[in-house]
């Protein structure tokens, strides 16, 4: 079951909301208390953050930035501020969606259930998977060994995701750049060389050499 936590001030609203997502078969997550969100986000680990921007003693936008800082959870901005530049700063910062109040539900519910989709492979929707003493933690977006771990950016964390989930079984380029394109992130031959590139290092940098070995002219395979 998806967990959702709901950053909103409005009692009433966070009441609605809560009932909406509850009632779709969604886990609800409440904070009565913004100013150490970023802790409770590390905690918790929700699959999605609904995120006002008029919060009180601190904004969505401040938020928004700190969660970024450690996390790539999906992030729908729903906010009673509705200019373009309010949608543009929200998107800048690292915010996946914008919705405006009053929101329509049905619309609302599809837009969560679009991006958790596109956030979370169907192959596996667990939060950590393994192959080989590799962790892969799929809400934190962080790769760990023996102890050590580092962070991947979304592109690594895809690439690294979809390898695993077929793991045994070499995987072509273009099937790699077809499923990041259905998760509407870029990339094309010459940045899929550059990210499997980065990926590498970064394990090599855990201790784990050879993990995603190269099958010249079919793809990877770990």
């Amino acid at each position: 079951m998806y967990k959702i936590m709901i950053v909103e001030d409005s009692i009433h609203i966070r009441n609605e909301l809560s009932e909406l997502l509850t009632r779709n078969g969604y886990r609800v997550i409440i904070p009565s208390e913004f100013d150490e969100l970023p802790g409770l986000v590390q905690t918790t680990l929700p699959h999605l953050l609904l995120l006002d921007i008029n919060l009180p003693e601190i904004d969505g936008y401040t938020l928004c930035t700190e969660i970024r800082r450690f996390s790539n959870l999906p992030i729908i901005f729903v906010t009673s501020r509705n200019s373009d530049l309010d949608e543009l700063m929200s998107i800048t910062i690292g915010g996946d969606d914008f919705v405006s109040k009053p929101y329509n539900s049905a619309v609302l519910l599809a837009r969560i259930s679009a991006l958790l989709k596109r956030t979370y492979p169907k192959s596996n929707l667990g939060e950590v998977v393994m192959h080989n003493g590799v962790e892969l933690h799929v809400l934190s977006s962080r790769v760990e060994y023996d102890s050590k771990s580092v962070d991947l950016t979304r592109n690594e964390l895809k690439i690294l995701h979809y390898l695993i989930a077929n793991k045994g079984i070499i995987v072509s380029r273009s099937d790699i750049i077809e499923h990041l394109w259905d998760s509407e992130l870029f990339v094309d031959d010459n940045t899929l060389s550059v990210n499997v590139t980065r990926l590498r290092s970064k394990l090599e940098g855990l201790g784990v050499n050879h993990f995603i070995q190269t099958k010249r002219g079919q793809g990877y395979q770990v």
